[in-house]
């Protein structure tokens, strides 16, 4: 099969993005807005990008054509975000988290998680999460009806025994973020790793 992509329509490269560029990771964004309300939403278009300085993306997409999500116009009306890293305990409450409500409702209030106050940001993490990182919008670019926002990362909240405090190395068997595979629907779990030794 070859697809020329410029010839689909915008729900089908979706499909054929979303399907095929597996496992992805999952920012479990939350953000709060200017009159005090928490949103969190996870978006599976994302990821690191560098370290000098450490930088995040995500791309959260439009409510309807022109109106962007909540997230969004939360970072705009503020610059900054919290990205949480859910795993598998907290999967079916990070689910849950997209569906959409009002404006000015909260995610974590319905579901039941707590938000956290940050160390150098307005927005709020979610206290249950095994990793959360607190970042500055660095910029928003538009492309197309596309949003990517991008972010420095300023302080990361990372649970006790998940990292080797000396080396920061990751002690594999504590940390178990759940990835994004195929849409709709499909989730993988990452209990099953193994390691492929790089060459010198």
């Amino acid at each position: 099969m070859e697809l020329d992509l410029s010839t689909l329509k915008p729900a089908e490269c979706y499909k054929v993005l979303a399907n095929l560029i597996t496992p992805r990771p999952i920012a479990w964004i939350t953000t709060v807005s200017q009159e005090g309300a928490v949103n969190a939403a996870p978006f599976s278009f994302f990821n690191c990008f560098g370290s000098s300085p450490p930088i995040v993306a995500f791309a959260p997409g439009n409510k309807a054509p022109g109106i962007p999500k909540d997230t969004a116009r939360n970072i705009r009306d503020n610059g900054d975000f919290v990205v949480n890293i859910a795993d598998e305990t907290l999967a079916h409450k990070m689910v849950a988290t997209s569906a959409s409500l009002p404006h000015g409702e909260s995610e974590l209030a319905i579901i039941g998680l707590t938000a956290a106050k940050s160390v150098s940001i307005k927005a709020p993490r979610i206290a249950e999460a095994p990793v959360s990182f607190e970042c500055r919008e660095w910029a928003t670019l538009e492309i197309g009806s596309n949003r990517m926002v991008v972010g420095t990362v300023h302080h990361a909240h990372i649970r006790d025994g998940i990292l080797d405090p000396q080396t920061l190395h990751l002690k594999t068997e504590t940390f178990l973020p759940v990835g994004r595979m195929a849409a709709p629907n499909s989730y993988c779990r990452t209990s099953n790793q193994y390691e492929i030794k790089r060459p010198l």
